[in-house]
């Protein structure tokens, strides 16, 4: 079964303590997912710094307002540097995000990449070429926009 990775990067304008405060926190999840995924964060102490081993639970509607009910594990956390969450119960057969950050002259490079399978082999396949791919880079632009629109956009090179 083919597995599949989606890469991206972004430059913030702010410093690490600031963009680590953000993405760290359950609670800032909604703000930067589209409106139309329905998506809502199910777990109590969302306000809670991530640590291993938090178990986060959503419901959202990735396709046709279909309500799904998401939950990841937070496996690995390196205070201001990554944290990794996998799906335990989820849509896919496989998720694994690492949500990198790093200083950089005038602010700081995230990162991320998401390894991913789709459920139902090679219908999963079929569904990845045709709207799942494009969906999730769609999720990720627009969290590019929402987190420019916080912290501004990068100009320094």
């Amino acid at each position: 079964m083919a597995f599949y990775q989606l890469e991206q990067t972004q430059k913030i304008p702010a410093g690490i303590n600031e963009v680590w405060d953000f993405i760290s926190s359950p609670a800032n999840l909604k703000d930067i997912t589209p409106k139309h995924m329905g998506f809502t964060v199910t777990s109590k102490g969302n306000d809670a710094k991530m640590y291993p081993g938090m178990i986060i639970t959503y419901k959202v509607s990735p396709l046709f307002g279909i309500k799904l009910d998401w939950m990841t594990e937070i496996t690995h956390v390196r205070e201001k540097e990554y944290f990794v969450d996998e799906q335990r119960i989820g849509p896919y057969s496989l998720w694994h995000h690492q949500h990198k950050i790093a200083a950089i002259e005038g602010g700081v490079l995230m990162s991320d990449i998401v390894t991913y399978q789709p459920p139902f082999g090679f219908i999963g396949a079929i569904a990845n070429t045709l709207i799942i791919k494009r969906q999730l880079k769609e999720i990720f632009d627009y969290r590019n926009l929402a987190v420019e629109k916080r912290f501004g956009k990068y100009t320094n090179g």
